[in-house]
């Protein structure tokens, strides 16, 4: 990188950690730490509960995701506008009348102290892993394509973090999230104007999108009822809305954004906020994803976007087989910028020619067969390489085509976005933490001083262990994707367990523990049987834990109870 790019992203960094302990310094109380006095203002929540989940994963691997796969994954996020509206009128009202520090404090005042410890520790387990998450997927990324060290990455990333969540708590994430939306959306506004500018200069949007079209990059919906189908309308709608129905509901790093609001309405309007612009928003990022994919069939595009790839490859056996597919593709590059530019010229005539984009097609199923020729001798080379390369495009594409100055700028965006995501979970860990398993836990009468300093010591505790655990992930397919099969994989049993709560009253505290311990394991099962899409397991984890308990209910703890009575 040149000087100036690192300085942009020293002083951006920075000037973020800095603000956020100035601004917040000096917290006296639990409620000042965790609730931020219930000061934030609507727009400060919609902003933070965005940033939340606009992670650095958000921002690096969903272009990557459109790329490779195109505009589908937008359905992920079709059922998340009626699931804020659900919550804005149930969860919201009813956390913030019992002044709740915590989602899982009204699970014991509807059922037992055993259901809330076990959705809190089962938030604990996949928010931990998560966190870790958030922290290493940037950092892999970036050492990867700089030669920095990974491990250090993590622990710088991680150290950042805890030093503005321990000073401040809540109120230092929500300030800090604005200055950190306001540099991812910037960044990405930048990198999306950079690429339509260097596409050919007689080339429109309309023209690009009719290139990615011809490339099946523009379907945006599909209709299968397959359930192996990954993204479709119906995954999109029906487990997309329980994903985000237990994300943004059960989930304490976002129930901890909106429970610091002003008033239930200043709560209830950030929601709104971000049910109305995270559709959009998702589907600009990805938009931006395809719009790299047609900059690239105009410039050279690498074998594997990894370099790491191409390190192993090069001391293999298997290095002059990988240099000839390296060959291959640059002739299929230089003749699919030909057919693009003559693809081009005839739709500025108007004529969408049919036989230029089924060479098109063939071209690019040509590109497909080398590059996935390439990641099989990578394989080949050493087993345990990630072949994949769907989360470096972006990246790629920035190091080696912006210029000097805006590479700093998009890299402080990542690592913003890293830090974000990564302070809202750390925070509500430690508050889990400290609240739902130490302080109800704890023997004896303790003053709040000794509850805010147990958890600012929670937070230095969580916050070596999700870099313990980003220093020890692994990469997936791709990280988007993994994320939330992690979260799929536990919201699912978490938000059956406040449905109940809310909605079936007769139900008591054994039924929905036994039934919500059970659906746990058959989820889990579910998941490694790779029977339906990951989307499902929310879906199937919900109802699963409503049915089992309701049918607890009415057989053997209806029973025991009737026993009971008559003895």
């Amino acid at each position: 990188m040149h000087q100036i790019d690192w300085i942009i992203l020293s002083v951006t960094l920075l000037f973020i950690v800095c603000y956020g302990v100035w601004k917040t310094r000096g917290s006296k109380s639990v409620e000042d730490y965790i609730l931020g006095n219930n000061e934030t203002p609507w727009y400060v929540v919609g902003l933070s509960v965005m940033a939340t989940q606009a992670s650095a994963i958000t921002f690096l691997s969903t272009p990557g995701q459109a790329y490779a796969d195109g505009m589908g994954f937008v359905q992920n996020y079709f059922g998340l506008p009626l699931a804020m509206v659900v919550i804005s009128l149930t969860f919201i009202p009813i956390f913030q009348r019992l002044r709740v520090f915590t989602a899982y404090e009204y699970l014991e005042q509807r059922f037992d102290v055993k259901t809330r410890s076990l959705a809190a520790i089962i938030f604990l387990i996949q928010r931990g892993l998560g966190t870790g998450f958030t922290i290493y997927a940037p950092a892999i990324i970036v050492s990867s394509l700089l030669g920095w060290n990974l491990t250090l990455l993590n622990i710088i990333i991680g150290i950042l973090v805890i030093i503005y969540t321990f000073s401040g708590g809540t109120k230092a994430v929500n300030v800090t999230q604005k200055q950190q939306m306001f540099v991812i959306m910037f960044g990405m506004f930048v990198a999306f104007f950079l690429i339509i500018y260097y596409l050919p200069n007689d080339m429109s949007i309309t023209n690009a999108m009719h290139i990615a079209g011809a490339n099946d990059k523009m379907h945006i919906v599909d209709l299968s009822f397959d359930p192996e189908e990954r993204y479709t309308l119906w995954s999109g709608i029906a487990g997309g809305f329980f994903l985000a129905l237990a994300y943004f509901g059960t989930d304490q790093s976002q129930v901890g954004r909106y429970l610091s609001g002003k008033s239930i309405r200043e709560s209830q309007m950030g929601l709104i906020m971000n049910g109305f612009l995270k559709v959009p928003m998702q589907f600009f990022i990805l938009f931006t994803g395809v719009m790299v994919f047609v900059f690239f069939q105009f410039n050279p595009v690498p074998l594997n976007f990894n370099p790491n790839s191409k390190a192993v490859i090069e001391k293999s056996a298997y290095a002059d087989e990988y240099h000839g597919l390296e060959k291959k593709l640059a002739e299929v590059n230089n003749e699919k910028k030909e057919i693009n530019l003559i693809y081009i010229d005839h739709l500025n005539q108007g004529y969408d020619n049919p036989i230029l984009r089924r060479q098109l097609v063939a071209l690019s199923g040509r590109e497909s067969d080398l590059r996935e020729q390439g990641r099989e001798l990578i394989k080949k080379a050493d087993s345990k390489a990630e072949a994949n390369d769907k989360d470096y495009v972006f990246l790629h594409f920035i190091l080696n085509y912006l210029p000097h100055g805006l590479v700093g700028l998009l890299l402080a965006m990542i690592l913003s976005a890293a830090m974000s995501s990564t302070a809202s979970g750390l925070s509500a860990l430690a508050s889990t933490t400290a609240i739902d398993i130490y302080k109800r836990n704890v023997k004896g009468i303790r003053s709040e001083k000794h509850y805010l300093n147990a958890t600012k010591f929670f937070t230095v505790v969580w916050g070596f262990i999700i870099i313990l655990f980003a220093c020890f992930s692994a990469l997936s397919e791709n990280l988007i994707q993994l994320v939330n099969i992690v979260g799929s994989i536990f919201y699912g049993t978490v938000l059956g367990i406040f449905i109940v709560g809310f909605y079936v009253k007769y139900v008591r505290a054994k039924a929905i523990f036994y039934a919500a311990c059970i659906t746990q394991i058959a989820v889990i099962v579910v998941y490694i049987s790779q029977t339906v899409a990951y989307l499902w397991l929310n879906f199937i984890g919900a109802v699963m834990a409503v049915l089992l308990s309701i049918l607890f209910e009415a057989t053997i703890f209806r029973k025991k109870q009737t026993q009971e009575i008559d003895a």
